[in-house]
């Protein structure tokens, strides 16, 4: 076992050293000069050491240390065994990088270690096939400076990696990836692309067929509404044949709104090219949906709008309409006769927010999590009667997505329901000087 380093030993030997040259010093009564030759010496003898020292650590070899005496013995086997250490820690460090490419090398995507300003550390080998990438060829290469696609030229700049990235691989065209940037370590980051390629063809062959399917349907569903039409002209009303004509007449009336709602949801769907530079009348906008209410609830409800008048939006109209006007066209269905509703526009800090406040029966809170998938009714019976499709929250989470947005819901069983959406600031515009229907109520 190696010495430790002692201050009591080097000070015993210190002494031991000087012994003989202070007895000589007594000899020859000469005690100042005698030390201060041993001291001479043992500083020649210490140079020495050191002398050995650095020629090992800058011209020898050799992987261990000199052998040493006296008080540098410790020193030079402290050395020792610190390389041991150093020597063990590095085999483990190896040992857990290797095992980490190995592991990434089995992702089944394409993976690259950035720096901080965005060059490449490490790729594995789907980085190449993927992305064009090689490394180690291209190690210390600027990320965008090998992926020039103006669309991940913009997202890396912006610096912003919460939401995923979605564009062509550089190899082929036909590929779609998804691109996934999160940040780790010491200002590092770790880029992950996937294929997604049969997920989004999957999902261009659902809404394709949603939309050729309803658009087939319109056709032969417009002839029996006529021929239902002509029948019921031809019955008596209050006979058993008028009530079944009457009947047919409802049911092709709730599909042919449900046809509509796919059509509606299938061209939302698609139209994810939205020209943020459009301005929106939003005061002109709800006052359309307010007509639309009030010939819905027909006098049933009291209809309350606060617009604010000079708050506009950039963005799609079609689809702002969809979303405003389901909100509301729902809160009118599930309230009671003579219920409010109360419908809000206005501006909240630097964002607009769009309100719809119902007296209806409210939402247990383990609905609100699903109420904006396709088809999903909190009561189906109840959304038959009242003639829901179950496609109007899945056609406002769209729209809403569309203009990064997103459906705030509060409710409670028995104290009606609030639905509201806010509107980043970037696409609010606060116009003083525009002529619009301001605040409006209508019983």
């Amino acid at each position: 076992m190696f010495a430790e380093y002692s201050l009591p030993r080097l000070l015993t030997r210190v002494v031991l050293t000087q012994l003989p040259f202070l007895f000589l010093g007594l000899m020859l009564d000469q005690v100042a000069w005698a030390l201060l030759v041993g001291a001479w010496w043992l500083l020649f003898w210490h140079y020495k050491q050191l002398i050995r020292l650095a020629h090992w650590f800058w011209r020898d070899r050799s992987l261990t240390p000199p052998h040493g005496s006296g008080s540098w013995e410790v020193i030079f086997n402290g050395i020792y065994r610190m390389q041991g250490k150093d020597r063990r820690r590095r085999a483990q460090l190896a040992q857990m990088l290797s095992r980490f490419r190995e592991g990434a090398e089995a992702l089944p995507d394409a993976t690259l270690v950035l720096g901080q300003q965005g060059e490449i550390l490490w790729g594995n080998t789907l980085a190449e096939r993927l992305l064009g990438i090689h490394w180690p060829k291209d190690a210390g290469n600027r990320i965008h400076n090998l992926l020039r696609h103006p669309r991940f030229v913009k997202y890396w700049r912006r610096g912003n990696f919460h939401d995923p990235l979605e564009l062509d691989s550089p190899l082929n065209d036909d590929r779609t990836l998804e691109i996934r940037i999160i940040p780790y370590g010491d200002s590092q980051r770790l880029l992950i692309a996937r294929d997604v390629t049969r997920v989004r063809q999957l999902e261009q062959m659902r809404r394709e067929f949603v939309a050729n399917v309803s658009h087939e349907l319109k056709t032969p569903l417009t002839v029996l509404q006529g021929y239902v039409e002509m029948m019921q002209m031809t019955s008596d009303p209050d006979s058993v044949l008028g009530k079944q004509y009457r009947a047919m007449e409802d049911q092709s009336l709730r599909m042919k709104t449900l046809i509509d709602r796919l059509l509606t949801l299938s061209r939302i769907e698609a139209a994810t090219d939205i020209d943020f530079e459009h301005p929106v009348a939003m005061p002109a906008l709800l006052e359309k949906v307010r007509k639309e209410a009030e010939e819905l609830s027909d006098g049933r409800h009291e209809l309350l709008f606060e617009v604010d008048p000079a708050l506009w939006l950039y963005g799609d109209e079609m689809q702002l309409h969809s979303a405003c006007a389901n909100l509301v066209q729902n809160a009118i269905r599930y309230s009671p006769e003579g219920g409010k509703v109360r419908v809000k526009w206005f501006l909240q800090g630097a964002r607009g927010r769009f309100e719809v406040h119902d007296e209806g029966m409210g939402i247990e809170p383990e609905h609100l999590p699903r109420l904006t998938e396709r088809f999903y009714r909190v009561d189906r019976a109840r959304s038959r009667d009242t003639g829901g499709s179950g496609l109007g929250l899945a056609i406002v989470k769209h729209a809403l997505s569309h203009h990064n947005s997103q459906l705030l819901i509060r409710s409670r069983p028995g104290e009606g329901s609030c639905f509201a959406f806010e509107l980043p600031p970037s696409l609010v515009s606060v116009r003083r000087n525009e002529s619009v229907t301001g605040t409006s109520s209508t019983g």
